[in-house]
């Protein structure tokens, strides 16, 4: 049941060109996880198995976690990093927080707690070095959180140091264009969940459609309602590569999955190469090279 309302693990491999990449770095991988809302309902155990075992089989060299582990009830934090401890990367596993993992009182020092016990650190507008100090890694808080503030941490560094960013919410995006950011990692969307090909997503196909029909109906219509709406204002980068001013985003779909389903959105792991690259805000380069697999659960 749980694979008819989602679809098999999709991998999506990305090719992304880096001004100014230490040559080191050039061909490193970066495998992306988010969204898994691990909380016995909304994320299938055998989804989970598919996405380690992908992991284990294309031993990347660097795994992020861009947020959203949990639901509300952060115990399962504790299962999870236990399942996420010895997934295999030269440089290590890192994560930020969602929406969800701060949701509920106390929820942020749990599922912090658990994932350093494993030796997986938790950024919280930090800046970490895993790759060298030439290309730092920047976590941020959490867009609804009040300590989303990025320019006290983007002004530690110079700015012609490329970086990589993780920010849970890709509105943020719109936030982050006075500053470099040559890749920016998010999730939060879980691409819309249903994706009309040639329209996009559907809450961004929906979102025309809700503005003829009164309040009071619209509502009680999934992907209709006020709060599906307020999830992202840019509903536009629900999923896949952006250029945002002279920055570029990645917005993973995630692996959790919410009713109804998933329609022609299946759950995502993102792997990304590094190369070394021209100019920023060419989306020529910026698109690099794009391939696709499917792991049947």
């Amino acid at each position: 049941m749980y694979t008819l309302l989602t679809g098999p693990l999709t991998i999506e491999r990305l090719t992304i060109p880096i001004r100014g990449l230490p040559p080191a770095l050039s061909g490193m991988t970066i495998a992306q996880l988010s969204d898994l809302h691990y909380d016995g309902v909304h994320l299938d155990d055998r989804m989970l198995a598919d996405a380690i075992a992908a992991i284990h089989d294309l031993a990347p060299d660097l795994i992020v976690l861009t947020g959203d582990l949990v639901t509300e009830d952060p115990a399962p934090i504790y299962p999870l990093a236990r399942r996420l401890k010895h997934l295999p990367s030269r440089y290590g596993t890192f994560a930020i927080l969602g929406n969800h993992d701060i949701k509920v009182q106390g929820a942020r020092e749990t599922i912090t707690h658990a994932l350093e016990r494993v030796d997986i650190p938790v950024l919280w507008n930090q800046i970490v070095y895993p790759l060298g100090p030439d290309f730092p890694v920047v976590g941020l808080a959490d867009y609804w959180s009040r300590e989303f503030k990025p320019g006290p941490v983007f002004n530690q560094l110079d700015p012609e140091t490329p970086r990589l960013v993780l920010s849970h919410n890709p509105d943020t995006a719109e936030a982050l264009r006075p500053w470099r950011v040559d890749l920016q990692l998010s999730g939060h969307t879980h691409g819309g969940q249903v994706y009309f090909p040639g329209l996009g997503s559907g809450p961004e196909v929906w979102k025309q459609i809700r503005q003829v029909i009164p309040k009071a109906i619209r509502n009680y219509i999934p992907y209709l309602s006020d709060n599906c709406v307020k999830v992202v204002r840019h509903w536009e980068w629900a999923m896949g590569l952006h250029q945002v001013g002279d920055n570029w985003l990645y917005v993973n779909r995630g692996l959790g999955t919410y009713l109804p389903g998933r329609f022609m959105c299946p759950p995502e792991l993102t792997v990304i190469t590094l190369e070394r690259g021209g100019g920023r805000g060419k989306r020529e380069e910026g698109r690099g090279k794009r391939e696709e697999g499917r792991v049947m659960g």
